[in-house]
Parts: structure tokens; C-alpha cells; sequence
């Protein structure tokens, strides 16, 4: 392991560690912990007492509400990241990203009519479940468009991924037309990302999804080195490529599903994450697959701590921070090309 890889590895507890440290409360975390731990809160007791209920409610708040926040940070940040890593592969790629198939934009016309049912029948499942089934419509009907031309052109995936995208964009503003202004305001903040309802019930949800995708894409990980060669290559080599090609499509798809559902839309870290990989680490299969698990979950907890803390009183949508922090860098990245 190469030196860069050691600071991306050393990365995840830094990261995690200041997302546990700040926030709208002042919370020490080294005294909560000891506190939450190791201590018993006796109320009657002195000044002392007294300092460890102040730290009893810190350890309240660490576990409640900040760690459950952390952990669905890294599990969106990584499923994102990894889900770019794949996408590139199987496309063969290097602008593919679950944001430009078009998967986030059939997430938000889904929570969209969601927010509808959630409005008329309280039914506080609708929203993220419909969100999920708007992800997978749009990947299917992409996987429509690609069989009817029989994968000869795969490159045509991102266009149908794009062209998906618009559909969905023009039918989720149409739908946020017809509701109220509460309705919409509620549904555009979610679409532009965030972790407000993050809790341990999502992170029960989105562990297990993220867990399993990227076991599969570890297990798939020299087939998806097969890909980049040509079609007759893969297909000499005994490789069945478009069964590779739908399992892995579908894969991603969950993955990516799973977190929009419940973090909204968050552009560009599955397309940037996979770059800085492969920069700081070569092509090697298997720390391509680690350190997209490890950078992108790192770097969407320090892009949610930049989201509560930059403005007092108020929450940035990561999505927008994501966002600029893309563009910027891959305007950097044609530039350094160029020379």
C-alpha cells in the first residue's frame, strides 16, 4: 500500500471524529464518552453531578443524534462513490455517475408524488419507498433502450441515462407546480440533499444495501477489469458481458435507490470520488474498490459537518456544496490536462 493510500486510510477517523466534535451544540466528546460509559449520573449529588448531567445530555446528543448522522453520511458517501466506480467500468466511461443516469431525478419524481401521499394519507413510508421505485423505473427504462439496441453502442447508456433525467426533471417540476408553496419548499430541500432525518433507522436500511452492493462489486471486481477490453475480447474470454452488465447496473441501482431515498439528491461524488481514487492510487482493482468505499464516506461527512456549521442557525442542502466543490474540481482537471 502506497503512501497515498496510508493518508486516504487515515482519512476515515480524522473525518469521522470532527463529525462527532461539531455541530449547533457544544458538545465535548472525549467527556460525554466518559461520562456515557463509564459513569453513573447521580443527580443529588455536588458540582461534580451536576457537570456529569450536562455530559450525560453531550453522550444523549453524540448517540441520537450526531453518530446515526455520521454513519449515514459515510454509507451514502461511499454507496455514491462506489456506484460512480462501477458505472465508469461497465460504460467504459469516465463521466458516468448515478446523478447523470438519471437515477437521482427518477428518486425525486418519485418523492415527489410521495410527498403527496404523505400530505393526504399520512403515510410517512411513501416518500422514501416511492423515491426507491422512481429509481428503479428510470434504470429499467434505460435497460429497455439498451437491449432494443442490443448493447452494441454502449455509450448510448449515459445519453438514455441523460434524456431520462430531463423527463423526470420535467415532470417533477410540473407535479411541484400543482402543489402548495409548503408542499414544494419541503420537496426541494430534499432534493437538493440532506441528512436532517437521519437516524438509526436508516442507517438499519442503508447498511445492509451497501454492505451486500459492495461485496458483489468486490466479487465482480476482475470481470469489471475484463469490461474495459473490447466486446469480442470479453466475450473469448467466456464472459456472458451483458448478464455482467445488468447485474451490476442493478446493483448500483439499489445502492444509489437506497441512499437518494432517504439523503436526496447529491450530485458529483460519484463522479468525482472514483477520479481521485485512480489518481492517488493507480488502477489496482482492489484499492480502487476501498478507497472509493473510504473517500467518498469520508468526504460527505466532512461536506455535511461544512453543512451545519458554515452558516449559525442554519443548514446548507449538501448537495450544493457537493456540487460546487465538482465543478471546481474538474474544471481544475481540464486545465491540468491541458499543460
Amino acid at each position: 500500500m502506497n503512501r497515498r493510500a496510508a493518508l486516504l486510510l487515515i482519512f476515515v477517523p480524522i473525518s469521522l471524529w470532527l463529525g462527532l466534535s461539531f455541530g449547533a451544540s457544544n458538545v465535548s466528546v472525549i467527556e460525554a464518552l466518559q461520562c456515557g460509559l463509564f459513569a453513573r449520573v447521580d443527580p443529588s449529588s455536588s458540582a461534580q453531578g451536576a457537570n456529569c448531567v450536562a455530559h450525560h445530555l453531550h453522550w444523549q446528543i453524540l448517540v441520537d443524534v450526531r453518530l446515526p448522522r455520521v454513519l449515514t453520511a459515510f454509507l451514502a458517501g461511499a454507496g455514491l462513490a462506489l456506484s460512480g466506480h462501477v458505472l465508469q467500468r461497465v460504460s467504459r466511461n469516465p463521466l458516468a455517475d448515478p446523478y447523470l443516469f438519471g437515477i437521482v431525478a427518477g428518486a425525486g419524481l418519485g418523492a415527489v408524488v410521495g410527498q403527496l401521499v404523505v400530505t393526504r394519507l399520512g403515510l410517512q413510508l411513501a416518500m422514501p419507498l416511492l423515491a426507491f421505485i422512481g429509481a428503479l423505473t428510470v434504470t429499467c427504462a434505460v435497460f429497455f433502450v439498451m437491449c432494443r439496441q442490443r448493447w452494441q453502442q454502449i455509450e448510448r447508456i449515459l445519453l438514455a441515462g441523460v434524456a431520462m433525467s430531463f423527463l423526470c426533471t420535467a415532470m417533477t417540476s410540473f407535479v411541484l407546480y400543482l402543489q402548495s408553496p409548503h408542499a414544494a419548499n419541503r420537496v426541494l430541500f430534499w432534493l437538493m440533499g440532506s441528512l436532517a432525518a437521519a437516524d438509526w433507522a436508516v442507517v438499519a436500511l442503508l447498511l445492509p444495501i451497501i454492505v451486500l452492493g459492495s461485496v458483489i462489486i468486490w466479487g465482480a471486481s476482475r470481470v469489471m477489469d475484463a469490461i474495459q477490453l473490447s466486446d469480442d475480447a470479453v466475450h473469448a474470454l467466456g464472459i456472458n458481458l451483458n448478464h455482467v452488465r445488468i447485474v451490476l447496473m442493478v446493483v448500483v441501482s439499489a445502492m444509489t435507490a437506497t441512499v437518494v431515498a432517504f439523503c436526496g439528491g447529491i450530485g458529483f461524488v460519484g463522479l468525482m470520488i472514483p477520479h481521485v481514487v485512480r489518481f492517488s492510487m493507480g488502477n489496482h482493482r482492489t484499492l480502487n474498490i476501498i478507497g472509493c468505499i473510504i473517500g467518498g464516506g469520508s468526504f460527505l461527512v466532512l461536506v455535511d459537518l461544512a453543512a451545519r456549521v458554515v452558516l449559525p442557525n442554519q443548514e446548507i442542502p449538501i448537495g450544493i456544496i457537493t456540487a460546487a466543490i465538482g465543478s471546481l474540481f474538474f474544471l481544475g482537471l481540464m486545465q491540468a490536462k491541458r499543460t
